[in-house]
């Protein structure tokens, strides 16, 4: 039994799940990156250098802002707590850890206009990533019907049709990571 030629939804399908995972990758990053408010989210990228091993910093302990300008760690493991508190120092998030025992307080400057400035960089560089992901998934889509038209799957019409939808794709992803970069730069200049 011959299987049936794909169709435009089984190949956008798959590369709009991939490029949502682009766009998913940036919303996490930007919420790694600090504003003037308080986020557990600031801190849960931080991989931390425990037990032979780097560890998330959300397996060690629990993260809470019990304030606007304040975030907690609340360890769990006596003998990591050292170890949270270098990660996160370290982190490059210009963050100044304090311990008192198992509870480590993350007191959050003011941000300078020069750390806007780095952040607002630093949010570029995410969305630039993230549109090249999102490229690659395009080329790969594009090579697919380039095989499909050559195993004679598909002719060069429609080849030409699924290639402008598959544009038409990429573009408006491309357009949802503008948005999401022009959001959080309005967010980091706030004061």
């Amino acid at each position: 039994m011959a299987k049936a030629p794909p169709t435009l939804e089984d190949i956008t399908g798959d590369l709009k799940r991939r490029m949502e995972g682009a766009l998913e990758t940036l919303r996490k990053e930007f919420a790694g990156l600090r504003t003037g408010r308080a986020t557990p989210a600031l801190l849960e990228p931080i991989k931390v250098e425990v037990y032979g091993t780097e560890m998330p910093i959300t397996q060690l302990g629990t993260i809470g802002a019990p304030e606007p300008r304040m975030l907690t760690v609340q360890v769990w493991d006596r003998s990591a707590v050292g170890a949270v508190e270098k990660a996160i120092r370290e982190a490059g998030l210009g963050l100044n850890p304090a311990s008192d025992g198992q509870l480590i307080r993350v007191p959050l400057p003011p941000l300078t206009a020069e750390r806007r400035a780095e952040l607002a960089k630093l949010a570029a560089r995410y969305a630039e990533a993230a549109r090249v992901a999102i490229r690659g998934v395009r080329r790969d889509g594009m090579e697919t019907l380039k095989k499909l038209e050559k195993e004679g799957e598909i002719s060069q019409d429609l080849h030409r049709d699924w290639a402008e939808e598959v544009q038409k794709l990429t573009d408006a992803y491309v357009r949802k990571v503008d948005e999401a970069l022009a959001a959080k730069e309005a967010d980091i200049k706030q004061p």
